[in-house]
């Protein structure tokens, strides 16, 4: 059975819900809820399996905190014996609006430090992730303060429909593959650009 990693970035505890830096967490327990699966505490990382039409998804948010996602990324993708082009990080993104969704198969980790950790202790860029905007409506200075600030009920509601559309993608990739989902997904998805 072809077996998928999808990794959601985020930080664990009760005092990083629902943040920004939170939305790759956050589309993956939209992910469990719809497929009525479970996430279990396990080694780096709270995971959940399902299958998708004969593909096997592992589900993994990272518990090593943001900034050292790559050794949960490197422990898992050992342990379950999958290679790299199988993966999809989910990952916010600053420079899209919020709510718009951007799927590249590999890339520069454009200053995230989570992507940044996972480059670095995998050796390569050539994996897919699926960017969610975020917005970065903060004044200069205060960007630590804007990825670790909760999304009110109007973001929410901006956010939703998309997190639904990347749960969406997530089953494309495993289904599909990277450029029949860029194609079907990237256009729609890209928000209003101010």
């Amino acid at each position: 059975m072809d077996k998928f990693l999808i990794v959601g970035l985020g930080n664990p505890g009760d005092e990083y819900a629902n943040t920004r830096h939170n939305a790759g967490y956050m589309v993956l327990d939209a992910f469990a809820k719809a497929s009525n699966i479970h996430f279990d505490d396990k080694r780096y990382g709270f995971v959940a399996e399902t299958s998708v039409k004969g593909r096997k998804l592992i589900l993994l948010k990272p518990t090593t905190f943001m900034n050292l996602s790559g050794n949960a990324v490197r422990y898992w993708l050992n342990k379950e014996n999958i290679d790299v082009e199988r993966m999809l990080v989910i990952v916010d993104d600053l420079s899209l609006p919020l709510g718009s969704l951007r799927l590249k198969g590999s890339g520069s980790n454009g200053g995230h430090n989570g992507l940044g950790n996972i480059e670095s202790v995998i050796g390569t860029q050539r994996y897919a992730r699926l960017r969610v905007g975020i917005g970065n409506d903060f004044p200069r200075g205060m960007q630590v303060e804007w990825v670790l600030g909760k999304f009110d009920a109007e973001d929410m509601q901006t956010l939703q429909p998309s997190i639904d559309t990347a749960v969406e993608m997530i089953k494309s990739f495993a289904l599909a593959g990277i450029d029949i989902t860029m194609n079907q997904f990237n256009k729609k998805h890209q928000g209003k650009t101010p």
